[in-house]
């Protein structure tokens, strides 16, 4: 995974792989597997713990959803803006690294068809990113809309977001073909540090009058 960032020469060495006719390609499936996991765990957490902050010094539940919906919005669009300018550099350095071998073998100035076509796409990479962000934020937005009472309000908040980092960390590791109680630990431990750093810090703050 550490060779495909951009920038990083190594990367080009998956266009040498040769895969047979209606074979899977790994390299590109773990691209995107990155991608859409980062996104939605991103979504999940990042939401979660604006919500729970705001619910820190905030009761009502108008407050919550409004801050969560700005987050999952913002989010979203920094997640596709961050996606689109990595992949574009790294199709960039493919790019030039397919002329340079092509020149230097066969004489040819661009990549045949099939090169083409293994190459990453940016908008298909910022699309997904941006949808798997709001995937992972939607959870605990639709956890806490229907909930006035404010203590089960945070509780279901917390209960979901936890839930729900279990399962991307088990869909991750399966499809990653990883551990699959390490990366589901991994996701529940980072995701609550995340949520009660976040209480913790805001409630503070609400509590010193600031």
């Amino acid at each position: 995974m550490a060779n495909l960032e951009a920038g990083n020469p190594r990367a080009i060495e998956p266009l040498e792989i040769e895969i047979p006719d209606g074979g899977i390609n790994y390299i590109q499936r773990a691209q995107w597997l990155r991608a859409a996991v980062l996104g939605a765990n991103d979504g999940l957490i990042s939401v979660s713990s604006m919500m729970l902050g705001v619910g820190a010094v905030k009761q009502d539940v108008k407050s919550m959803i409004l801050t969560g919906f700005a987050g999952m919005v913002a989010g979203a669009c920094s997640m596709a803006i961050g996606e689109f300018v990595s992949v574009y550099s790294q199709l960039d350095i493919e790019v030039s690294e397919m002329k340079r071998k092509n020149v230097r073998e066969n004489g040819k100035k661009s990549g045949d068809e099939g090169e083409n076509e293994d190459l990453p796409n940016p908008f298909k990479a910022a699309a997904a990113s941006a949808l798997s962000f709001v995937v992972g934020a939607v959870v605990p937005l639709i956890s806490a809309a229907f909930i006035q009472s404010y203590k089960e309000r945070l509780g279901v908040v917390i209960a979901v977001a936890c839930l729900a980092l279990v399962i991307f960390g088990g869909l991750a590791a399966f499809l990653g073909k990883a551990p699959v109680k390490r990366s589901c630990l991994r996701m529940l431990v980072g995701g609550a540090l995340a949520m009660a750093i976040t209480y913790g810090l805001t409630k503070l703050i609400g509590l010193a009058g600031v």
